[in-house]
């Protein structure tokens, strides 16, 4: 989903309203806690069995109004993503002007041969679609065609950030997905390998169409109806795709989506794609240039001194930086893993290397001037993918009542999906007293369901909570999710 300026405003101003309306509902009277502390308990006991539950209820003025297990910790999955643009917002003027586009440029090496070299700055939307209207890689091509026509390597350089594709604590087996795809510099296409899936008759393999960037060994079948149960097998740093299973003869074409495990050659390879397009002889190979990670990305290691950073030539072409806070509606809105994974490195490279070490210092620095002591949460990545991040609810109400405080607070809260209305919140709350009325940022891990932000209440009152559920049995995810929603509706039918 991508979401326009024009939208980004209307959302502002209706958090804009709600705070209003909130302000001049402040004196209606509040339900005495332990009645309702009774009633949200009978709804979590409503989920399933052996589950582990959290929650704290505020008001705008730190009133408590519901209390269970408010300082254990819980694997929070994307709400760690509420952090990772907190903490960008906190920096945003800072990160907005240091911040730079994608780069190409020609390095002629000492037999007078000519090779491509890609830069990426950690720019999110970086495209070659064949639609792309804004910061598409076919200008960097343009520009490269009418210089030479004839080029030996391309190579793919993501050295503004250290190569650390992947955070501490993901699962391996997302790493083929397009959740796991891996984190780079020098990313295209979100990092995303598309496939167009077309069923057969019966008995016949579907047709698979793609970029040829993997080698796709599609042992699927067609069989009768409209199920299908495809499944999807790829070594890391693979690029043979293997796919088996079924699919029903009457479904429609569908689009498979898989992550990419080394972005900055997928860029190049695309690049000289784009350049034969154009004309321009490519006669070598597709490279890359990684930065390692070193002791040196942990500003631990470097006793307060500046990290050093490679520095880079002039380019032939650059493409202009996009806007860090548009992009941090879709990372809410959307629960958009890369893009946050590269919104928390460029934070760290303003700190330093562009570590996630130094994203996290920048995260402890923050949550200091917030109040948050550190025992209240742990991170491992930026997105929530990793299963060592940890944050208990009284965190997260204190960064969300820290948020509230901020110039910026009304702008970031318009990042949140609404209750049944859009993002990862649109089927949730229909119908509802909290449709239109919940802003909150959701989580979904293996056994883990989060919710933390704002609400509004049948009498006008703006609350602050954070909902946390952890350790379901496996299969029950939704059942923790259904009970943790009907336990946030009767606190706002309640006051």
């Amino acid at each position: 989903m991508t979401t326009s300026i024009k939208g980004f405003a209307f959302a502002s101003a209706l958090a804009l309203s709600l705070a209003l309306t909130t302000a001049n509902a402040q004196t209606a009277p509040t339900l005495a806690p332990a009645p309702l502390l009774a009633a949200v308990e009978q709804k979590l006991a409503e989920g399933p069995a052996g589950s582990r539950f959290g929650m704290l209820v505020t008001t705008l003025d730190g009133e408590v109004l519901v209390s269970i297990a408010p300082d254990q910790r819980f694997i929070p999955a994307s709400n760690t993503k509420m952090f990772t643009t907190a903490i960008a917002y906190a920096e945003l003027p800072l990160l907005q002007r240091t911040a730079k586009g994608t780069g190409v440029r020609l390095e002629t090496g000492g037999d007078g041969m000519t090779d491509v070299v890609l830069h990426g700055r950690g720019d999110a939307l970086l495209s070659s679609a064949d639609d792309c209207k804004t910061d598409c890689l076919q200008t960097l091509a343009d520009a490269v065609a009418a210089r030479t026509r004839h080029v030996r390597n391309i190579i793919g350089d993501d050295s503004w950030f250290p190569d650390e594709r992947w955070g501490p604590g993901m699962s391996w087996n997302n790493i083929q997905s397009r959740y796991g795809t891996g984190t780079s510099a020098l990313t295209l296409d979100d990092n995303e390998l598309v496939l167009k899936l077309t069923p057969g008759s019966a008995g016949a393999a579907p047709t698979i169409e793609g970029s040829g960037y993997f080698t796709v060994d599609n042992r699927i079948a067609t069989v009768a109806g409209k199920a299908d149960e495809i499944e999807t097998f790829r070594m890391p740093n693979s690029r043979i795709l293997h796919l088996s299973g079924t699919v029903g003869a009457d479904v429609a074409p569908m689009t498979l989506r898989y992550g990419i495990d080394d972005p900055a050659h997928y860029a190049a390879w695309r690049l000289g794609e784009l350049l034969r397009a154009r004309g321009v002889r490519v006669d070598g190979d597709i490279g890359v240039r990684h930065r390692p990670l070193t002791a040196a990305d942990d500003p631990d290691n470097r006793n307060g001194a500046p990290a050093a950073l490679p520095a880079e030539p002039a380019m032939l072409a650059e493409l202009p930086t996009s806007s860090l806070a548009e992009n941090m509606v879709r990372i809410n809105k959307e629960s958009q893993n890369l893009h946050t994974e590269l919104m928390l490195r460029r934070v760290a490279r303003n700190a330093g290397s562009g570590s996630i070490a130094d994203g996290q210092a920048v995260m402890h620095r923050v949550m200091a001037e917030a109040g948050l002591p550190k025992t209240g949460y742990h991170f491992a990545d930026g997105s929530g993918m990793s299963s060592y991040n940890r944050i208990s609810p009284r965190a997260a109400v204190g960064l969300l009542h820290w948020i509230a405080r901020q110039p910026w607070g009304l702008d970031w809260r318009a990042t949140l999906p609404i209750a049944g209305r859009d993002g990862t919140l649109q089927s949730r709350f229909k119908g509802t007293i909290l449709e239109g009325k919940l802003f909150a940022k959701t989580g979904s891990l293996n056994a883990s369901r989060a919710l933390s932000g704002y609400l509004t209440t049948r009498s006008g009152k703006t609350l602050i909570f954070s909902a946390l559920a952890n350790d379901m049995p496996d299969g029950t995810d939704g059942q923790a999710t259904a009970a943790v929603d009907r336990a946030l509706v009767a606190i706002a039918e309640a006051l």
